[in-house]
């Protein structure tokens, strides 16, 4: 099929690589505007332009992909369909209605589970055992258009917001290639969509991060590894941000000291009030150092039992 490209992240690249790898004509890799990052501020690409052009794949970075100019654009490739993943940008209906086969959307849950910006790093702070990808044909709504298929993928103990990322980016660009063929073979069953069982997986934000310490231990556990690696849980220490990276929950708590308080320091980890239960920190970072695991971490820098981390 001659397909438009839509996506931006390295989520997308995985679907993009499996098109071009099925025999598809990918004619188009349309993307974000490329961005300042790091110290230097320095204009990056987007990793989808990146690997397009890599393939020489015309490349199309509107700012807008709504203005009349940019829809023109599109019609002059004549493409069968568009195929969207993680784009970043509404489309309008002229988008979704301009090729024969409208807009294929790949979403990293299981609809109607977790519509929204951050299904990945929700499904980990909600708890999830299961999750998965689902491909559907677009419409005006946000994550709200007919099913075609589904994808499970477990959700493990230690599961972080980067490993389930990698784990739902393959499994949806091989979902892709499944549906593009069952759309075009005629075989593709499309299932409307029922009510959302859980609450609308919006975006994050740095301020998510910052740990509620009255919160069970299973819970803060959860939101450290939905938040990494970005945009990380965080305390305050000594007059610094601490940084948690990993944690494990037990549900034993120790004494009647307050949420927040240190109440163990072993050789390799510390452990923590919360409002039910400990939790046992085995890797911290703090301003201007790397992230380390707690042992180097306890090595470096003295930490007594009944040490206070709060909030702010």
């Amino acid at each position: 099929m001659r397909v438009i490209f839509m996506g931006t992240p390295e989520f997308s690249v995985g679907t993009l690589e499996a098109l071009i790898h099925a025999g598809h004509d990918v004619c188009l890799a349309v993307t974000q505007p490329d961005k300042p990052r790091g110290r230097g501020k320095e204009m990056q690409f987007p990793p989808v332009k990146e690997t397009a052009l890599s393939h020489g794949i015309p490349v199309f970075q509107p700012k807008r992909i709504r203005d009349p100019q940019c829809v023109e654009e599109l019609k002059k490739y004549g493409a069968d369909v568009i195929v969207v993943i993680a784009f970043g940008q509404i489309l309008p209906k002229e988008i979704l209605e301009m090729t024969p086969y409208g807009c294929i959307n790949v979403h990293a849950s299981l609809l109607p589970k977790y519509r929204g910006a951050a299904p990945i790093q929700w499904a980990i702070i909600e708890g999830e055992t299961v999750t998965g990808v689902t491909t559907m044909q677009m419409d005006e709504g946000l994550d709200t258009g007919d099913m075609i298929l589904k994808k499970e993928v477990s959700v493990s103990e230690d599961e972080t917001g980067e490993s389930l990322h990698d784990k739902l980016a393959a499994a949806g660009a091989e979902l892709c290639v499944e549906t593009l063929k069952a759309v075009e073979d005629g075989t593709a069953v499309f299932e409307k969509q029922g009510e959302s069982p859980t609450p609308y997986a919006k975006m994050l934000t740095k301020e998510m991060g910052n740990i509620d310490w009255t919160w069970p231990a299973e819970r803060i556990g959860r939101l450290i590894r939905g938040l990494n690696p970005w945009p990380s849980a965080y305390t305050h220490w000594n007059g610094k941000v601490m940084k948690i990276w990993r944690a494990k929950a037990e549900k034993s708590g120790v004494g009647e000291m307050p949420p927040g308080t240190i109440c163990r320091v072993g050789k390799n980890d510390l452990c923590v009030q919360t409002g039910d239960g400990i939790l046992r920190v085995y890797e911290v970072q703090i301003p201007g150092k790397k992230r380390m695991d707690t042992g180097a971490f306890l090595r470096g820098y003295s930490v007594e039992p009944g040490t206070l981390l709060t909030e702010e």
